[in-house]
């Protein structure tokens, strides 16, 4: 039997409570909508060209989705600044988010300091930390996190926070009835990949055995690239193993010609490919001519397809199937999935340094 298949496994291996985390995902993308829609923003904030979302790590993932969204429906251009210092074309017209749920994020906090010598408008999504007392001491808005748990466990508050604020100040189109579809698909993927639902009736169990002691690669496409990514960051944070991804179509251009060598690293390798059906014709079709070469080279794989009418749907109920799976995976690789003592050591590190 399958240690998944152990309620024992999940109180050993996670004392710190991730599983509680997950469980909880829906309801708090449901509590973070409410509270980014019923904020009250400055008027003026409706006046702007441009967005700059401040962040790093699991701070920052959420910003991705948002920029992709941003690009779906062509409007307004939206930057991630995952960096010290200010993106150079900040103006007055600009609406800087800085995204920190510690608040002392030390690349965010740097770009909050020099963003107070811009007229630029200003949101800080926080929980608290240096960031907030230096937004509320400046009397910027700052919408608080109430949620605790690790950065990348606060998804739910560090995305659906963004997007709410992006549906309340117009620069989206009307997210209402995309985020009331995508809270039943979340619930319908959690149904089905809880830790009580047996291996051979749950994709992400499933998902996760195939990944376990293999070398990770994640493949998406337009609405799922930036998804691909956050499997990526979750199956190192969470899994504590080594994960990469890549994004169709480039990867046509280059990766698919590296499969045959080290020969030996062909049967360690996993590639997971996340697909939907929004994609465009050509590029679906290059899912399939690559799962054909991976196949011919020996590399295992697994194509994935996102549920949902909306791409808020699909995307945030593949976060949800991805997230579960490198749990699963942490789980495999007998580790608790909160504690990731190697990024302590360098912020103490850094701390020492400065």
């Amino acid at each position: 039997m399958s240690i998944l298949e152990s309620p024992e496994t999940y109180r050993l291996l996670d004392p710190s409570g991730m599983l509680r985390h997950l469980l909880m995902f829906p309801d708090q993308c449901e509590r973070a909508w409410h509270s980014a829609t019923e904020f009250g923003y400055p008027k003026d904030y409706l006046k702007v060209d441009k967005v700059v979302i401040a962040g790093m790590g699991g701070s920052a993932i959420g910003g991705d989705l948002v920029r992709r969204l941003a690009m779906l429906e062509n409007t307004l251009p939206v930057w991630l600044h995952r960096d010290y210092g200010l993106p150079p074309f900040v103006d007055r017209s600009t609406l800087m988010i800085f995204s920190s749920y510690s608040g002392n994020t030390e690349e965010t906090l740097s770009c909050f300091s020099d963003s107070l010598r811009t007229q630029a408008k200003k949101i800080v999504l926080t929980s608290g930390g240096k960031l907030k007392a230096l937004a509320e001491k400046e009397r910027i808005p700052v919408l608080t996190i109430d949620y605790e748990a690790p950065p990348r466990a606060a998804f739910s508050h560090s995305f659906v926070s963004l997007l709410g604020i992006f549906h309340s100040l117009r620069l989206l189109q009307d997210k209402s009835a995309d985020m009331k579809e995508s809270l039943g698909v979340m619930k319908r993927i959690e149904d089905n990949v809880s830790e009580r639902t047996p291996l051979d009736a749950n994709l992400a169990k499933q998902l996760a055995a195939d990944m376990f002691g293999r070398l990770v690669v994640i493949y998406g496409a337009g609405l799922l690239s930036d998804v691909a990514f956050r499997w990526k960051t979750q199956i190192n944070e969470n899994s504590k193993a080594w994960a990469f991804h890549e994004v169709f179509p480039e990867l046509n251009h280059n990766a698919v010609v590296g499969y045959p060598l080290p020969a030996e690293t062909r049967q360690k390798v996993m590639v997971v490919l996340l697909h939907s059906a929004s994609l465009h014709p050509r590029v679906s079709t290059r899912y399939q001519v690559t799962s054909e070469i991976l196949t011919k080279a020996g590399i295992k794989h697994k194509r994935i397809e996102a549920i949902g009418r909306s791409p808020l749907a699909q995307m945030i109920g593949m976060v949800l199937l991805g997230d579960c799976v490198s749990y699963y995976l942490a789980m495999l690789n007998r580790t608790d999935p909160v504690p990731v003592p190697v990024i302590d050591t360098l912020k103490s590190r850094l701390a020492q340094s400065e």
